[in-house]
């Protein structure tokens, strides 16, 4: 883990129950000393994260209650801005905007994005900022959008870390299952002409 993460996270309760269940000593390298790292979006980090076309994300509302949404568009929505900032173009959704009002409150916000088909995750810790309008979007817009942004979202990377790939389910989408099946279906198609020739050739000889 790296070390930005884990001193965001690893807080005092955290490092008390890590005590509790002997884990504190392999975890303490993690928040004493050495160099800072995971702070900022490297190149793998980088071209992960907009190949994406989806994400979960937390925010925590005024009543202490956290929120988790998930997040979707074609791949290349989300965009990396910098080293340190991720951006998209936020369309309109069902207008209960809790995660929105939920940012106004508290700019913290948690994310997970998940590569299900290869076993990775990313997790990022950051804080949103919001420009309103359809102009302030239009740089942010996927290639193929169909309607106006009603903001564009800045999020502002805090601390990043690649999660254990344990337990997670390989799961496929249409896109990654595709090559896939062309190729099962060339296949499928040779066997099928190939029965046919051999029909034709036992019925002359009959």
């Amino acid at each position: 883990m790296p070390r930005a993460f884990s001193e965001l996270t690893f807080t005092p309760a955290v490092r008390a129950h890590q005590e509790r269940m002997g884990s504190a000593a392999s975890y303490s390298k993690f928040i004493e000393g050495g160099p800072q790292q995971g702070h900022q979006i490297g190149d793998a980090e980088k071209a992960f994260i907009q190949a994406r076309d989806g994400f979960y994300q937390s925010t925590v509302s005024e009543t202490g209650w956290p929120y988790v949404q998930y997040r979707g568009g074609p791949i290349g929505f989300l965009k990396v801005l910098g080293p340190t900032t991720i951006g998209y173009a936020d369309f309109s959704g069902n207008k209960q905007y809790i995660s929105r009002g939920n940012l106004d409150g508290n700019d913290r916000i948690a994310m997970i994005l998940m590569d299900y088909a290869n076993q990775r995750r990313l997790k990022i810790l950051g804080r949103v900022e919001f420009t309103e309008g359809e102009t302030a979007a239009a740089s942010l817009y996927p290639e193929d959008a169909d309607a106006p942004a009603e903001r564009a979202v800045l999020i502002r990377v805090e601390a990043l870390d690649w999660n254990c790939p344990r337990h997670i389910t390989p799961r496929f989408t249409e896109a990654e299952l595709r090559p896939h099946l062309n190729t099962l279906g060339q296949q499928l198609a040779q066997l099928q002409n190939e029965n046919v020739r051999l029909k034709q050739e036992l019925a002359k000889r009959a």
